[in-house]
């Protein structure tokens, strides 16, 4: 069996999709009742992983653990060597961490500790492990949503500073591949989409997407910073806009480990925006 954290998300929900399909048992694991119905395989169980004391009935016969971190990145939470253990004393066998990018690129970043943290636990943990780092998803592009259904228009700052951004359903399938494959323990993947795209080129994309016309404003910086700090810490947001406004030629980098996994290149964001249009309209 296979445990599922954060199962609710951009990433969990098609990895449980993906792993039952494939015929795994999954124990599909959020801190809050799930938004939508599970497949047919799959079981759902309410735990925290800022909480180890509560995994142990989402690990009850798994051996192999997904582990996404959500709610508890910015700190706060556990200690990793403690979510660690219970896995281990829960009988898992194998571990797959989604990380950062910006962990190989930025080591230092003040915004990644806890995914630092995690990294160094999962590695020295006895088990046989495997890490992913995507860079930026396709689908931070949700953060438009609203003016873009109530006024046609992207918001966003470095109009055309171009990221490989990657869908969140290549990380959920690459994911599912790990954890049913041998030969990926000790292994690090970079996971991006096949080309660099910048947010007037996503906005053109959303265009298509909906069959309208979608304007495109640049935001300064301050603007950009100001907005961000609505809904992010305020130790994440310079970080998060220096990546945005220069990236580093790593982080420019389209990777081929999405493409070495699945056998397939990665899926463009005028995919993503294709299959997401509903959530703009």
């Amino acid at each position: 069996m296979i445990t599922v954290t954060g199962a609710s998300g951009n990433v969990g929900r098609p990895l449980v999709e993906a792993l039952a399909r494939a015929g795994e048992k999954v124990t599909a694991v959020s801190r809050n009742p799930l938004p939508h119905d599970l497949p047919e395989g799959a079981r759902h169980v309410r735990a925290d992983l800022a909480a180890p004391a509560t995994l142990g009935p989402a690990l009850d016969g798994a051996d192999a653990l997904f582990l996404l971190l959500a709610g508890d990145l910015h700190g706060g939470g556990a200690p990793a060597a403690e979510v660690l253990a219970a896995a281990g004393e829960a009988g898992v066998r194998r571990v797959v961490l989604l990380s950062s990018q910006i962990n190989g690129t930025r080591p230092d970043a003040p915004s990644h500790g806890r995914l630092r943290e995690f990294e160094e636990a999962v590695r020295s943990s006895g088990l046989a492990w495997t890490i992913l780092r995507p860079g930026g998803f396709a689908s931070n592009a949700y953060a438009w949503s609203e003016s873009v259904r109530t006024r046609r228009t992207v918001f966003a700052p470095f109009a055309d500073v171009a990221l490989p951004v990657v869908d969140p359903a290549d990380i959920a399938e690459a994911a599912a591949v790990v954890l049913r494959d041998e030969g990926h323990a000790g292994q690090t993947y970079e996971l991006t989409g096949p080309a660099a795209v910048t947010p007037r080129r996503q906005a053109a994309a959303l265009s298509e997407a909906l069959g309208e016309q979608v304007g495109f404003v640049e935001l300064t910086r301050a603007q950009a910073r100001e907005h961000m700090a609505r809904f992010m810490p305020e130790p994440v947001i310079d970080g998060t806009l220096d990546i945005l406004g220069e990236p580093l030629p790593a982080e420019q980098r389209v990777s081929p480990d999405v493409e070495k996994l699945l056998g397939r290149p990665a899926g463009p964001f005028t995919g993503w925006a294709r299959r997401n249009a509903h959530a703009f309209v």
